[in-house]
């Protein structure tokens, strides 16, 4: 590890320094979401935690992660009180600004120690590919716009879920792994989207026999069992006691959410929502019938559902039945040669599918498909082709969070050079393929990655100097349907390295 430089270490103090100084920058309401969930796990006894009301942002995630804010409160008290009273909604004096930041920072420990064990255990000839991908997980624009300006707490989350996919890595560690996993989906349950790659590869590599699937080895199974049993038992067992759990679970399943989130994540419904808008205008000339009272329906996507000007509505139901059609391809494979490197390659096109597909998706949830892809994106050349779009759209699409002006030099400046960066640094790394590269796909990721510079500029700076303050949706439209362009051409390319390797 000696000749690994910079180190993880050396990285995360100047990054960390980087943090603590955007303490004073824009916070979303996710900020007061978690300072009022301090305040409710603090003051009130368990039995409300789930009924409390009294902020519009109310608990809703799974009960380990209030556990955890329980935990985070005990340390409240001492930095400012009056964050942990229910009553003093929109509360952010400095001292409550400072602590709830500083624990986003301290939680990342997590992803430091888990992504140091993810190079220590990759084999001796691939370590610099692995150190490689885990500083970009580690210097992730998409985590320091999301959890350190805009406040959520995925470094700690993702740095779990890399833990449980690095202790999958040797049979020994299994067990661990399967336990970790349900830790993760009972502090927040969007993990589920990949729950199906875990459940294939534990009943594959650690329930059943390494010869024929036929060997059920009983004793493994009944580990595994009550182990998931004992964490779920931990996590619900008090709201079960309580007669909760049905009250707990509408907190966490709201499916009275309309099908695309308030700004369209780059998914195909991003694609069919701005299909959708062209098609407004040119229904009169193709002499299609248009639902004027669904004309303005598709931006805004805030609560209840989504209804389509030309096109068809989508229910929940075809949301689910094309998910779930997108991923049983890569779990097949994945039943019938459950490797280490198919599995992580699973989990990332369990997530692609689920984000691309899913019912009411947030774009922050993109950092579910970058994330488990960087583990595998220098496995070699065909892999990093299918990467570079993604890690482009991806990181693009998370701006439009930081709408404000004095943020706008951070995001971009940062972005840009962590691109050029780890891009160029990648494609050193990256190992020729021992299957041919397809041309298209590799000329479709060149033109993808030109084309993000003007289109930059034109959103953040032409737009409103040409239109002032019309047409305000347009810019956001178009980062999104761009961004979505990617997404979707990365999970084809990767489709096709993964079914052709």
């Amino acid at each position: 590890m000696a000749d690994q430089y910079p180190s993880l270490l050396q990285c995360a103090v100047p990054a960390t320094a980087l943090k603590v100084l955007l303490w004073p920058a824009y916070r979303s309401t996710d900020f007061e979401v978690h300072r009022n969930w301090l305040a409710i796990t603090h003051s009130l006894p368990l039995k409300e935690w789930y009924y409390e009301k009294t902020s519009e942002w109310t608990l809703d995630y799974p009960p380990f992660f209030a556990y955890f804010e329980w935990l985070l409160s005990q340390a409240a008290q001492f930095a400012d009180r009056g964050m942990l009273e229910v009553k003093n909604l929109n509360y952010d004096s400095w001292q409550t600004v400072h602590f709830q930041r500083a624990t986003v920072i301290a939680t990342e420990l997590v992803l430091v120690y888990a992504l140091y064990l993810f190079v220590k255990s990759s084999p001796p000839g691939s370590k610099k590919q692995a150190h490689a991908a885990a500083l970009s997980i580690l210097l992730s624009p998409g985590l320091l716009i999301i959890d350190h300006i805009h406040f959520q707490y995925n470094g700690f989350l993702y740095g779990i879920l890399i833990l449980s996919i690095v202790l999958a890595r040797k049979p020994s560690g299994l067990l661990a792994s399967g336990i970790v996993f349900a830790a993760l989906l009972c502090l927040k349950h969007i993990y589920l989207y990949l729950a199906p790659a875990y459940f294939v590869y534990l009943l594959r590599a650690y329930c059943l026999g390494p010869r024929s699937i036929f060997n059920i080895r009983f004793v493994d199974c009944i580990k595994l069992g009550v182990s998931i049993a004992v964490v779920a038992g931990l996590a619900f067992g008090p709201f079960v006691y309580y007669d909760q759990i049905e009250q707990v679970f509408s907190r966490l399943f709201p499916f009275s959410r309309g099908l695309c989130h308030a700004y369209w994540a780059p998914n195909v419904w991003a694609l069919y929502s701005f299909s959708d808008r062209v098609l407004i205008y040119a229904a009169p000339y193709l002499k299609l019938p248009i639902n004027t009272e669904a004309v303005n329906s598709v931006t805004r996507g805030l609560v209840g559902d989504t209804s389509f000007a030309v096109l068809p509505d989508i229910s929940p139901r075809t949301t689910f039945v094309m998910t779930l059609a997108a991923q049983i391809p890569a779990l097949t494979k994945l039943f019938f040669r459950p490797t280490w490197d198919n599995f992580v390659a699973t989990l990332t096109l369990c997530a692609y599918a689920s984000f691309l597909f899913g019912w009411h998706v947030h774009e922050k949830a993109i950092l579910l498909v970058i994330v488990p892809f960087s583990l595998l994106a220098l496995k070699d050349r065909r892999h990093l082709g299918a990467f570079r779009p993604l890690a482009v759209s991806g990181h693009v699409s998370l701006f439009p969070l930081l709408f404000t002006a004095m943020e706008f030099p951070v995001k971009v400046v940062y972005t840009v050079v962590w691109l050029m960066v780890f891009l160029l640094a990648f494609n050193r790394l990256a190992p020729p393929s021992e299957k041919p590269r397809v041309f298209l796909l590799d000329r479709f990721s060149l033109l993808y990655i030109a084309v993000a510079i003007p289109l930059l500029v034109y959103c953040s700076l032409s737009h409103q100097l040409v239109f002032g303050a019309k047409y305000e949706f347009l810019p956001l439209m178009f980062v999104s349907s761009y961004s979505a362009i990617g997404v979707v051409g990365s999970w084809l390319g990767f489709l096709v390295v993964f079914f052709t390797s």
